[in-house]
Formats: C-alpha cells, sequence, structure tokens
C-alpha cells in the first residue's frame, strides 16, 4: 500500500482509547471531589434546618 502521508513523523500510537490530558473536564468530576461535598452538605444542612425552624416553630 502506498503511503500517502504528507507528515515527516507518523502520529503516536494511542495506548488506551480513554481521555485525552488537553480536553476539559465536566462537572460530574467536580462534583466528585470531597471538599465541594462536604461543603454542599454543610450548606444544604444549614438550610434544611432554617426551613424545618420556620415550618415547625415559627
Amino acid at each position: 500500500m502506498l503511503d500517502t502521508t504528507k507528515q515527516s513523523h507518523p502520529a503516536p500510537p494511542q495506548d488506551e482509547p480513554g481521555p485525552r490530558r488537553d480536553e476539559p473536564r465536566g462537572c460530574l468530576f467536580a462534583l466528585s471531589q470531597p471538599p465541594l461535598m462536604i461543603f454542599l452538605a454543610v450548606i444544604g444542612s444549614l438550610l434544611l434546618m432554617a426551613s424545618l425552624h420556620d415550618l415547625l416553630l415559627l
């Protein structure tokens, strides 16, 4: 078969078909970080306590 590429160096072989390094990571990766999940849990619990206080005690 004839080599019709115009490149001087061929592309390096890819070992695994996973995500490329230059692609940005998505929102689900950010949500999987432990400090962010702790922060969101604290904020959620504060909102829950405030709403229960408004509903039951006022």
